[in-house]
């Protein structure tokens, strides 16, 4: 571009000293108001800030936009400079790409970064603007999975890398930390260098957080003025900072892209937690204290339908987590398989089948199917239905309670004022099944009363998990998009269960189950230890009779390696006599 002399000369030099007044001109080529307080702020953030650095502002404030006018900028001010746009998506990074290449095509004072030779690349891959001939690039769109390796940049900025997709479980998360880490060896060795992170937390256990541990220091700028500025951790934007310090009122809105109605409609719609993530980007209910329903505390094995050993061991030893499951839980919260299996091999006691049932909608009408067996439970399967208590629903919880010869269906009768257990009494007589129904009534707070039933068992390690459980919560609901999804699975709710009303949105799968465990606390007075002792005591009493008894048949079980059942058995047939299997 051959400027005009004089103004048009200051004008351009103006622009390339400033990114402030560089956003602004080209928002005005957009036909877009000016920028806003927030976007000057990150704009002054992107030009003045460290070498390494992330951006959190609220969702909506249009950050990825300003970062894309920051990469022109960059080019306008050398256009010998190499950059990397590195997104969730492939889709997405090839749209900054595209929306570049329009800029510099419509833009009249930015035509002179247009290429002149035919060899020139121009796809929403990669292009070059004009400049040496080089092997990179002049700017580069790549998805966060896709191939890393064997590119350079002078400057790469991470575009929302963190989505629901990709960070609803801890390994997901872990995974995603080890991208970025590849991410950090693509940047060139040179002093002006840069890497940039910018986006808004997805879960309350954000990757964002783990990022600002490595020298990435963020720069957030919430939606509203905080409550409690030290869940910021120091970390708000200076702007904010100085705000508060003259006196700005807690809870006003910080920036006009929103005003106080909108943003109170939108936490009404999004709900408490997430809009504290993405529009507060208050990550600070990561405080796992708050939880004490821990995924690390369950016992997870397969588990046999009809029976149990005595005793099933647990221990948090680094070789028994479980890495093939997925886990939804806190950060370092895996699964973990038993170190041992003590004893005999038994029936259960009893099993039973703990329903919750909801009208049609949103909520889930859920089924847990538990076995007990010296005071530790077995989960064997639950199952969630969105069609209330139709026939088709109630016909098929039964089906479960036959696979698996339930004694007892346990029902909560908060809903319905007794409707369902009739409804199930119907069913059953019409089945010819033979099963109790017990009817309880809820009168504590549901949070106190999951908490209550279900962490003294957690704490113990006496609740025993099949793993298809765990596969299928995970599976369940795929229509939902990823964050809702999340919502509904049980291990999320168990390890997001908290005593503040409202915990979680839904709570129907941990509800049942805490029910069903609820059912068998006067159970859970039998030791494990004490039951195997007082079998080892019986039997051995027995072998001591049948040797005065009977020396001989004795000593022949004795060499046999019989067990007490095959003793039992053999004395069927005579003196001397031995099971016909031998």
């Amino acid at each position: 571009m051959d400027p005009k002399p004089g103004e048009t000369m200051n004008t351009l030099e103006l622009l390339k000293n400033d990114f402030k007044l560089f956003l602004q001109a080209l928002w005005a080529e957009l036909d877009l108001p000016n920028p806003t307080r927030a976007q000057y702020a990150i704009a002054d953030y992107l030009q003045h800030g460290p070498k390494r650095l992330q951006i959190q502002a609220f969702r909506g404030v249009g950050k990825s936009w300003i970062t894309g006018a920051f990469v022109l900028w960059t080019l306008f001010n050398d256009s010998e400079r190499k950059i990397m746009i590195i997104s969730a998506s492939k889709e997405r990074a090839d749209n900054m790409s595209i929306f570049l290449q329009k800029l510099i095509i419509e833009t009249p004072w930015l035509s002179h970064l247009r290429p002149t030779g035919d060899d020139a690349r121009w796809s929403r891959v990669s292009f070059d603007v004009k400049c040496s001939p080089h092997q990179a690039p002049s700017v580069k769109s790549v998805g966060i999975t896709g191939q890393l390796t064997g590119s350079r940049a002078d400057l790469m900025i991470l575009d929302d890398i963190e989505v629901p997709g990709n960070s609803m479980t801890e390994l997901m998360r872990e995974k995603l930390l080890q991208l970025c880490t590849e991410a950090e060896s693509i940047l060139t060795p040179k002093d002006d260098s840069r890497i940039m992170y910018l986006g808004t937390p997805q879960t309350t256990f954000t990757v964002y957080k783990r990022l600002a541990e490595r020298s990435y220091k963020p720069f957030v700028w919430p939606a509203r003025y905080p409550r409690k500025t030290s869940n910021y951790e120091g970390l708000l934007a200076p702007q904010l900072v100085e705000d508060i310090e003259s006196g700005a009122d807690k809870w006003d809105v910080t920036d006009d892209r929103f005003n106080n109605e909108d943003l109170i409609e939108r936490e009404a719609s999004m709900g408490r937690s997430n809009f504290m993530l993405q529009f507060m980007l208050d990550t600070s209910l990561s405080d796992a204290d708050k939880f004490p329903l821990k995924c690390a505390d369950l016992i997870v094995t397969s588990v046999n339908p009809k029976s149990a050993p005595e005793s099933v061991i647990w221990c948090s030893d680094p070789k028994n987590v479980i890495k093939e499951l997925p886990t939804v839980g806190l950060p370092g919260d895996y699964f973990y398989s038993p170190m041992q299996l003590q004893g005999e091999w038994g029936d259960y006691a009893e099993t039973i089948c703990s329903i919750d049932p909801s009208g049609r909608g949103s909520d889930e009408t859920t089924a847990a199917y538990l076995s007990q067996r010296n005071g530790i439970l077995y989960l064997h399967e639950m199952r969630a239905y969105r069609d209330g208590y139709s026939d088709k629903t109630l016909l098929d919880i039964l089906k479960g309670c036959k696979k698996y010869e339930a004694t007892k269906l346990v029902i909560e009768t908060n809903f319905g004022d007794g409707i369902v257990s009739e409804l199930f009494r119907k069913h059953l007589q019409q089945t010819n099944q033979r099963c109790d129904v017990e009817e309880v009534r809820a009168t504590v707070r549901k949070e106190d009363r999951i908490i209550d039933s279900l962490e003294p068992v957690l704490n113990q390690h006496r609740l025993v998990i099949d793993k298809s459980v765990i596969e299928w919560d995970f599976r369940s609901n795929p229509d939902e998009a990823p964050e809702r999804r999340l919502m509904y699975m049980l291990f999320y709710q168990m390890s997001r269960m908290c005593r503040e009303k409202g915990a979680v949105k839904h709570d129907d799968r941990i509800d049942c189950l805490a029910q069903g465990v609820k059912y068998f606390t006067d159970a859970m007075g039998i030791s494990a230890q004490e039951a195997i002792k007082e079998r080892k005591r019986v039997e051995w009493n027995a072998m001591l009779q049948e040797f005065f008894d009977d020396p001989q048949s004795s000593a022949n079980h004795m060499v046999l390696g019989m067990n007490y059942d095959q003793r039992q058995q053999s004395k069927g047939g005579g003196k001397n006599s031995v099971p016909n299997w031998v």
